[in-house]
């Protein structure tokens, strides 16, 4: 059963820009990652705030996907951009 993960980023207003150019660039990595099943990024109220929401495998890849972009640096580029730290939230079909 797949896993639904939404990300909600509140950038900087300053860095709004700067961050979805960085995303833009980096995207397809995330596309191309093993167990990323779907990725959509939803910018809300003009730049208010972004929103990522994915379909993984399982959680367990998704956590292996962080720990790379972690790893890698992007996450520490990513943290100078916003206001607040990220929230991700975790689901899976309720089966209703």
């Amino acid at each position: 059963m797949s896993t639904l993960v939404i990300v909600d980023l509140k950038p900087k207003p300053s860095e709004y820009a700067s961050m979805m150019d960085f995303v833009g660039s980096i995207i397809h990595e995330t596309r191309g990652f093993d167990g990323c099943q779907d990725i959509n990024i939803y910018s809300e109220n003009e730049g208010e705030g972004v929103i990522f929401v994915e379909r993984w495998e399982n959680q367990q890849k998704y956590e292996q996907y962080l720990a790379w972009r972690t790893e890698s640096g992007v996450m520490d580029k990513l943290a100078a951009m916003l206001d607040a730290p990220p929230i991700i939230r975790f689901a899976v079909d309720a089966n209703i």
